[in-house]
């Protein structure tokens, strides 16, 4: 996801008539005062920030590009690929194209390539998530990770993504190092939403399924690995009832076992490999379409 003055009149009026002025001081106290809003004004800027925001369709077609060199050739009208790793000419270039592009970023897990990794403290640093060179990281810590999210939403907005993909934000569901509990990560994934809709950004919720009641909300759409495989895709629905995309990724099932499921479900459904380079398998149209 901007100065008005009134002339201020010369000289002294003449006498007015007391019913005159009577009227005039009653419709003064219905008015606002200069350069003031209306009373119904606080809601709106939000009102208008939410519509500004670009929301994606259930059903919505998308590509998901994490590795290797960008192939902007790709059909499809949404892009996902890595935040630190391409620059404004690039989503520039897809935009051109007509695409909608999202900024992949890590919010729940430090990463040693990055290049602001020095920044984060040892002491928020936890346990490995599984991928070398990342760690969890201790959410309940706001005071230190707000701040290093803000910088790196705030990169995402000033290359000119439509929107964030916030990953690894269900860490107290994992081994992390540290007692983290679903209130926390509640907390912390709406403090992402915050920040994300702060800079003009759409954000995703990334897998978290157990919080998607509390969540679909802050939330303009969803992104899912393997719901499929684990026979989770259902608890998406919510996303897709409130009319929001759920871009969502097999890696070891052959698309004939969830395509049929996926298009029922309203999802935004791909087979890719774990590596998330250019190759993708999109869900053959139904019959008859």
């Amino acid at each position: 996801m901007h100065d008005r003055r009134a002339a201020r009149p010369t000289g002294r009026p003449a006498a007015l008539p007391v019913a005159v002025l009577i009227l005039l001081v009653m419709l003064a106290g219905c008015t606002s005062a200069p350069g003031s809003a209306p009373a119904s004004a606080p809601s709106a800027p939000a009102e208008r920030s939410a519509a500004a925001r670009w929301q994606p369709a259930p059903g919505t077609d998308w590509q998901w590009q994490l590795s290797g060199r960008l192939d902007t050739t790709v059909d499809a009208p949404v892009y996902d690929i890595d935040g630190f790793d391409h620059d404004a000419a690039q989503v520039a270039q897809l935009h051109r194209e007509g695409r909608k592009v999202i900024c992949y970023l890590s919010t729940g897990a430090w990463e040693e390539f990055r290049p602001d990794a020095a920044r984060f403290p040892t002491a928020v640093l936890g346990k490995g998530n599984g991928w070398e060179g990342e760690r969890w990281l201790d959410i309940r810590r706001t005071d230190v990770l707000e701040p290093l999210m803000e910088s790196r939403i705030s990169m995402c907005a000033k290359k000119g993504f439509d929107a964030v993909e916030p990953d690894n934000m269900d860490g107290y569901r994992n081994p992390s190092g540290f007692a983290l509990t679903a209130a926390d990560q509640l907390r912390y994934n709406r403090l992402i939403a915050r920040v994300a809709h702060r800079h003009h950004l759409a954000v995703g919720l990334k897998n978290d399924l157990p919080q998607i009641p509390e969540l679909v909300g802050d939330f303009d759409f969803a992104v899912n690995e393997q719901c499929a495989q684990f026979e989770e895709c259902e608890e998406l629905s919510p996303f897709v009832e409130a009319g929001k995309a759920v871009f969502h990724v097999e890696y070891e099932l052959p698309v004939t076992r969830f395509c049929d499921r996926s298009r029922r479900l309203g999802l935004s459904s791909l087979l890719k490999k774990y590596e998330l380079g250019v190759w993708r398998q999109r869900c053959p149209a139904a019959a008859g379409s």
